[in-house]
């Protein structure tokens, strides 16, 4: 008996049914293989060790136990050869190209050099790098299983559509693929300085720091998640951030001062406002601080956001005396703060305070329930990480 025809009666044998039984014979199935006697009839149909199976030549051939070879499979898949390089590539890749646009955001790159190399030929050399460098990180994450480095080139490569207008501008136009091309003649006939604007390391939205911070999280260890010690405090962080968040969007926190007589005055309580906005400040900080490494894609996402509309309401910050440096870390001048209007203050943060407790709140889900967010992939199996749509069509 052939071991196809073998199995097709075995597995008759187990759950061929009629009528409405079908279910029932089902969970029955479950339970013989769950219990261990289905994995014991396989092993006494194939037998134990070493049988003789009947060849189509008349031959006959030594055959192992197909149970045992299946789970050992199970337990020690193969990976190919192809996909072992691509994970190196990966892995070497993503350090040289953030060299390379280190190269770029470096002041020196666009200045003229004693030794008669002009800053357009050095762009020019550092860009042939950037693309070469661009190209074989994307060409090897394709192929490569290291899903928690992948979602966040993934999210790369969406940062580098989002930029494609400016990136044609200084010569370089998206392939198909997601691969970069360049056009050297036109990036020396660029003007240098929408180049370096580009790749500003002093604007934390720009998109060399974009891509350098995605790069940043990809470059991180080998895949293992973080200490619990630190999701702790990232979650910890963006909960009080949330909570500061809400307060400074509320209306409670604005209530006029009341007289001795409990009569309302037209005086807010400037230190307890400042005092939520202090608290603000510090755990915004404080929740990048331990969550900025995080290899959870739903953390990073959230903190994207969070960062873009900080970035976004930057000069809005500035007027009551919260700065933002070039790592997005947040500085409250108190001074400014306490003289500034807190019916405007109030105003602000209904809006931008609301939508940063949303990100926040999502953060802390992240970080205290630990979800399997790193490899990008849903419950449902659908790939959830910004820019996956793009990144799945270049696959």
């Amino acid at each position: 008996m052939g071991m196809n025809q073998g199995y097709s009666q075995l597995f008759q044998g187990l759950s061929s049914s009629g009528g409405n039984s079908g279910n029932m014979n089902f969970f029955s199935d479950y339970a013989s293989i769950k219990n261990g006697s289905y994995g014991k009839l396989l092993k006494n149909y194939y037998g134990t060790g070493m049988s003789s199976s009947s060849t189509g030549n008349g031959s006959t051939a030594k055959t192992g136990n197909v149970l045992e070879r299946i789970l050992e499979e199970r337990r020690n898949p193969k990976v190919s050869e192809d996909v072992k390089e691509a994970n190196s590539n990966l892995i070497s890749g993503i350090s040289s190209l953030k060299n390379s646009v280190s190269s770029l955001q470096n002041d020196k790159t666009y200045t003229n050099t004693e030794n008669g190399q002009t800053a357009t030929e050095k762009v020019a050399s550092a860009m042939k790098s950037f693309v070469s460098e661009y190209n074989e990180v994307v060409n090897a994450s394709k192929r490569s299983t290291l899903t928690n480095k992948t979602a966040y080139i993934a999210n790369m490569m969406t940062t580098t559509a989002a930029n494609a207008d400016k990136l044609k501008e200084i010569g370089v136009t998206i392939n198909a693929n997601g691969t970069l091309q360049l056009n050297e003649g036109q990036l020396k006939a660029t003007d240098l300085s929408k180049v370096q604007e580009l790749f500003s390391p002093k604007d934390s939205m720009s998109y060399g720091s974009t891509v350098m911070s995605r790069l940043s999280f990809a470059g991180i260890g080998s895949g293992v998640t973080d200490s619990t010690e630190k999701d702790n405090t990232a979650g910890s962080s963006a909960a009080s951030l949330k909570a500061d968040s809400e307060a400074l969007a509320s209306d409670k926190l604005y209530e006029k001062i009341k007289d001795k007589d409990g009569k309302e005055t037209d005086k807010y309580d400037i230190d307890k406002i400042l005092s939520t906005a202090k608290s603000f400040v510090k755990n915004y900080n404080g929740m990048f601080d331990a969550a900025e490494s995080s290899s959870n894609s739903g953390v990073i996402a959230n903190l994207s956001q969070i960062r873009e509309k900080t970035a976004q309401n930057k000069d809005a910050l500035k007027q009551f005396g919260i700065s933002v440096d070039e790592k997005g870390r947040m500085k409250l001048d108190e001074e400014t703060f306490k003289k500034s209007d807190m019916s405007m203050v109030q105003k602000f943060f209904k809006d931008y305070g609301s939508s940063i407790a949303t990100n926040a709140s999502l953060v802390d889900y992240y970080t205290t329930t630990k979800a399997n967010a790193a490899s990008g992939y849903t419950a449902a199996g659908a790939y959830n990480v910004q820019g996956s749509s793009r990144f799945a069509d270049f696959i």
